[in-house]
């Protein structure tokens, strides 16, 4: 009984992160016309106004984000074209990694040089799984399990490394680069301030979230290696 306590905490604090940031997202979703203008536009003004105006704003289908080597914001389409107040928010969150970026933050610089370092590692991990079952057949050793399992964690192990280390990035993003312009420029409509502040936490432990349930992924690999 206290094992399967055990697994039901564990199973809990990875896939809760997860669910409250979905969950906290869709809520906030709607109504969809909330604003008179959209994640883009507020996007635009916001970095105007922080004198960044060389800094550009596309729609995007990878996932909301800032692109520090192309100086670029990005928003998905829900975002980018969105008037709900997680448009509006997600917009000025992306916005504070923008302004990191001028000011030299040096968590974003840490962050940009993991990204390209995990993207090889990622890419070498990946081999190694394709690698692996072929090794499996033709020889039937237990090394082959090693490979696999070696695999696994480079692939799946460097994403949840990038992720996790740059908790404090995206809080500071959110909290003291978003929600001060925001604040400042009066974006806002009376009484959202303080659904934003919830939707700058969950825009802040989105990464870290998914890195969570890529240790399930992780597990998954060590179940089958156990069979």
């Amino acid at each position: 009984m206290l094992y399967l306590i055990l697994i039901c905490f564990i199973a809990l604090l990875i896939v809760g992160p997860s669910y409250w940031v979905k969950h906290t997202m869709e809520k906030y979703s709607e109504p969809a016309n909330r604003y008179s203008f959209t994640g883009a536009e507020l996007a635009r003004n916001l970095l105007n106004s922080a004198k960044l105006p060389h800094v550009g704003v596309e729609v995007t289908e990878s996932g909301d984000h800032y692109d520090p080597l192309k100086k670029t914001v990005r928003l998905t389409p829900d975002k980018f074209n969105g008037r709900s107040l997680t448009a509006i928010t997600v917009a000025a969150h992306e916005v504070g990694h923008a302004i990191q970026d001028h000011d030299n933050y040096p968590p974003l610089a840490m962050r940009t040089r993991l990204v390209q370092w995990s993207a090889g590692v990622e890419k070498l991990g990946a081999g190694i799984l394709m690698l692996a079952p072929v090794m499996m057949t033709v020889f039937r050793s237990p090394a082959a399990g090693l490979l696999l399992l070696v695999g696994g964690i480079l692939t799946l192990g460097s994403a949840v490394l990038v992720h996790a280390v740059t908790l404090p990035m995206e809080l500071n993003a959110s909290f003291d680069r978003a929600l001060p312009l925001l604040e400042r420029e009066r974006y806002l409509i009376n009484g959202d301030m303080p659904h934003a502040r919830r939707l700058l936490g969950a825009a802040a432990w989105t990464y870290v979230a998914a890195s969570l349930m890529t240790l399930l992924n992780m597990a998954r690999w060590l179940a089958i290696l156990r069979r």
